[in-house]
């Protein structure tokens, strides 16, 4: 039994306290805190189990720690946006606390998706006897956990990775980001890059397109390549891969509404000025779009992610794809929230679970794929995430088309 603090009360950090809250016996005590304690209350209020609320800035690293001095939690659930990544890391270090994340960090003045900032901490987590434990969400978190279950069960050399992203969902909105629009929005327009031959290879965002066909009946839907950080980790953790991409659905509307807007200057993220005041676009579009915590209520349809690898057994080689389906129905009505949240949720407090009993607590900053990935695949489908793997043709390949790019 241990106690956690949750950091960040946006539609993921619901999640995780509802599905923490499910399992009193691992998380005996839990607190959520947030820069706004109001948004904390109202989840709280969803709870049936009372769980303690805070105010807190996480990018204040001393009004961080004495939070964690005061509570002393087994581990902090770091839900917070990316930007706040190495604060929250800071004041844990400062308190002697366990961590934990699901999206690697970012400045925010640079559209960087990069672990390397977070691996630098490795020797001051390990020299104090703490585990930190980075990319704990969907992806990345189940889709490195997915590829590292693969390598360890059904191939002795893995060559190719394909993480495919599909939301077959529709919440009725024109435009909308089903997470933080500002990071899904700079995600999108960054410049791709894919792993090969022992490098990554940069071309124009949303350059690569293909045709997926997704199982369980949940659609055929336009995929796009795009960089993802799991890419990072998992080249480096599998060294066998001669080739890793990352493809994300997206409809036509969206990429229509996202090439106007930026082609308007919206999507930019350095500061303007207006009417004498610093703004910058990004954030000043997210404000005008829909909470992704609302969506909940409205949304239809179901997700499915996976990985397709393909490697060598036994000298033949072989195509493997692992997958999940989530139903947006279906997670509203257990916890109030749509599956893209649920999706980022569980994992992270799986992630939690894992450190807490003690199967992957090793003191030093560690990716999910370095864990033994058996306890928490049977961890997501005891918890709402089940799972199913099933063996392709090798001459699966997936319907590529060029196109212009954003």
């Amino acid at each position: 039994m241990s106690k956690v603090i949750i950091i960040g009360a946006g539609g993921v950090g619901a999640v995780v306290a509802h599905k923490c809250a499910q399992l009193p016996d691992v998380f005996s005590d839990i607190l959520l805190a947030s820069r706004t304690e109001s948004k904390c209350k109202a989840i709280a209020a969803q709870i049936e189990r009372p769980i303690r609320t805070a105010q807190v800035d996480a990018d204040n690293v001393p009004e961080l720690t004495a939070l964690l001095q005061r509570e002393q939690p087994e581990l902090v659930i770091n839900v917070a946006l990316p930007y706040q990544d190495l604060s929250i890391m800071d004041a844990c270090l400062a308190a002697g606390v366990n961590y934990l994340d699901t999206a690697n960090y970012e400045p925010q003045d640079t559209a960087k998706f990069e672990y390397h900032w977070q691996w630098a901490y490795q020797e001051r987590f390990r020299g104090a006897g703490l585990t930190a434990l980075l990319g704990s969400g969907f992806d990345p978190g189940a889709t490195n956990i997915f590829t590292a279950y693969l390598a360890k069960h059904y191939f002795d050399d893995i060559h190719e990775l394909d993480i495919v992203d599909v939301n077959g969902g529709d919440h009725g909105y024109p435009f909308a980001t089903n997470f933080n629009p500002e990071i899904n929005i700079r995600e999108v327009t960054a410049e791709c890059r894919h792993w090969e031959d022992g490098a990554f290879v940069t071309t124009p965002a949303m350059s690569k397109q293909a045709r997926f066909e997704c199982p369980e009946a949940v659609g055929t839907f336009n995929i796009y390549r795009m960089y993802h950080e799991e890419l990072e980790s998992l080249s480096k953790h599998f060294p066998g891969l001669k080739r890793a991409q990352f493809w994300m659905s997206f409809s036509e509307n969206y990429l229509k509404h996202l090439e106007v807007l930026g082609n308007v200057g919206m999507t930019g993220i350095d500061p303007v000025d207006f009417n004498g005041q610093k703004i910058v676009p990004i954030q000043f579009l997210a404000s005008l779009l829909p909470d992704p915590s609302t969506l909940g209520p409205r949304t239809r349809g179901k997700t499915c992610i996976g990985c397709i690898v393909r490697g060598v057994k036994d000298g033949h080689e072989r195509v493997m794809y692992l997958y999940n389906i989530c139903d947006h129905e279906a997670c509203y009505r257990e916890v109030k929230s749509q599956a893209i949240s649920y999706t980022t949720g569980v994992p992270a407090m799986i992630g939690a679970k894992m450190i807490l009993e003690g199967h992957w607590r090793k003191p030093g900053v560690w990716n999910v794929e370095q864990h033994d990935p058996d306890p928490f695949m049977a961890a997501m489908n005891a918890h709402g995430l089940p799972w199913h793997v099933v063996e392709l043709d090798p001459a699966f390949t997936l319907d590529v088309v060029q196109g212009q790019g954003l």
